[in-house]
């Protein structure tokens, strides 16, 4: 008898506990923790298991119970290499979580739950007022198919409308998610799926700051293209005059924008940027230097192929590294350099300090795909291989065999901007010439690069002439060709401010800025913003 009432009473306190948002939010997060800490240990804990799991997930995604006749041996003679394969996962927002899910040996084999447990896990480790209520700002753009956020078992550390990042314009749902942002004093995390969502929402504070402003002292959305009447009066009945914190943000902008995120929001502790590949570290590097200086910066998930496949566990790590996790998908990696045609090897075959060609098997029916990135083992957390992501293949520059990866490119422009005095670039893009047609003239093959910069308003033909120098001087076989007059002068075009802005928008979904331009439209878009 005692004992009934005692569950009783613990019933209704867990009750009455649910029906307080504060006291359900910490019951919740505390859930959460405990099942992220859980999680963590059980991985730590593999031993010789991770080639077991590996094959115990690639027989569910063939759908064998016990598994295949010749093992992944067979796997590999069935489907062969260069299946296509998808940049983003589908916009499946995830379902409501139950609390029964997070106990022992109830979190099923779903990737995402596991990886938002590890991330609140590590994240609250790191940072301990992080996972407070209502203390994250999301600013993400996903039109038309809601991606959900990092931390989305617990939707109430979210300050942000979710209706906001559904909108098909891409500047007006990042102006709403910042306006919600700007609202809150209190944040302590600043959460993008993108670095350069981030870049562009902080981009449209420094030119549209008092109007925002304005919009939190009525208490008021304006109309606005690319946002619904109805969703505007939706939102709008979330909103009440802000006067004092209106106020605060006019001074703060007033005084300029270097560091401007922790003046305006000053318990601010973490930039957490959900994914960030290739080139995207340029947007990072410049808000640390400006309007993030003093922030660190957490990556927390590493996808390719539409799956998640791994987590970082060191939040307060400058430089990400990604675990990869052997219950989340089939991996092979294709070993980068070998002297001949190279098999696969497994999650447990790697070695350290080497460079592999990423292949997956995520989802039924997408066998062996060639995601066409490039990982570096830096080591080992337990049994389980630690990452960096290198560069991205399609992302490579190569008129006449010559390939140039993303990343080295990059360093060279980088050197070259140290060449032009007071010149900080803001963003680039490539373009070979095949792309252009008859546009290119009567000439030899070559690279044309588009700049946005900051401090330098034109370039003489000397200064322009350095970037294809520092190039010869980085590849010799760039120089060669350029010699030989195989490969062309490398041309080099300013573009007017925010055009980057524009570019992104209309890639028309979310997903890392490419370097090297495939697509006439967008070429197009990016010549028409030419200034010099």
């Amino acid at each position: 008898m005692l004992v009934a009432l005692v569950a009783v009473a613990v019933a209704v306190a867990v009750a009455v506990a649910m029906a307080v948002p504060a006291l359900r939010h910490r019951l919740v997060r505390a859930a959460l923790r405990r099942a992220g800490d859980r999680y963590r240990r059980r991985l730590e804990a593999l031993d010789s298991d991770v080639r077991l799991r590996q094959e115990r997930r690639l027989r569910r995604l063939l759908g064998t119970g016990t598994g295949t006749a010749g093992g992944w041996e067979e796997f590999q003679e069935q489907h062969p290499l260069g299946q296509p394969c998808r940049d983003e996962a589908p916009g499946v927002p995830p379902p409501p979580l139950p609390l029964w899910a997070l106990l022992p040996g109830c979190w099923g084999t779903d990737p995402r739950l596991q990886g938002s447990l590890l991330y609140l896990d590590a994240l609250g480790a790191a940072f301990p007022r992080a996972l407070t209520r209502r203390g994250t700002a999301v600013l993400h753009w996903s039109p038309g198919c809601p991606r959900a956020p990092a931390g989305w078992p617990l939707p109430t550390l979210y300050c942000t409308p979710a209706a906001a990042a559904v909108l098909p314009s891409r500047a007006a749902a990042l102006r709403l998610q910042l306006l919600f942002a700007l609202r809150q004093r209190a944040l302590h995390v600043l959460e993008a799926g993108l670095a350069a969502e981030l870049h562009d929402a902080l981009l449209t504070l420094r030119t549209e700051w008092p109007r925002l402003a304005q919009e939190l002292e009525l208490g008021r959305l304006s109309p606005q293209p690319g946002l619904p009447e109805e969703l505007r009066e939706q939102l709008q009945a979330l909103l009440s005059p802000a006067v004092a914190r209106a106020a605060e943000i006019r001074d703060q902008c007033a005084h300029g924008f270097e560091g401007i995120a922790l003046r305006l929001w000053p318990r601010l502790e973490v930039v957490v940027v959900r994914t960030m590949r290739g080139t995207e570290r340029l947007y990072c590097d410049s808000l640390r230097q400006a309007d993030c200086r003093g922030l660190p910066f957490y990556c927390p998930f590493y996808q390719a192929a539409g799956a998640l496949l791994g987590v970082n566990l060191w939040p307060a790590e400058p430089v990400p590294r990604f675990v990869l996790c052997p219950d989340w998908a089939f991996c092979e990696f294709l070993p980068c350099l070998a002297s001949k045609e190279p098999r696969t090897v497994l999650l447990d075959e790697l070695w350290e300090g080497r460079e592999y060609g990423l292949v997956v098997t995520a989802q039924p029916g997408e066998y062996r795909c060639r995601t066409g990135e490039v990982l570096k083992v830096t080591g080992f957390h337990k049994q389980c291989p630690v990452v960096e992501p290198v560069r991205r293949e399609s992302q490579t520059l190569s008129v006449r065999g010559e390939s140039i990866p993303e990343e080295q490119f990059c360093q060279s422009l980088c050197r070259t901007l140290s060449l032009w005095p007071g010149a900080r670039l803001i963003d680039y893009v490539c373009v070979e010439s095949s792309l252009l047609g008859d546009s290119s003239g009567p000439c030899a093959p070559h690279y044309e690069v588009f700049l946005e910069l900051q401090g330098l308003r034109d370039l003489s033909e000397v200064q322009r002439y350095k970037l294809d120098q520092c190039l010869q001087e980085d590849f010799p076989i760039y120089k060669s060709f350029r010699f030989k007059g195989s490969i062309g002068p490398l041309r080099l075009h300013l573009v007017r401010p925010r055009s980057f802005t524009r570019l992104r928008e209309a890639l028309g979904s979310p997903m890392p800025m490419p370097r090297v331009l495939r697509e006439e439209q967008l070429l197009q878009l990016i010549q028409g913003a030419v200034i010099s």
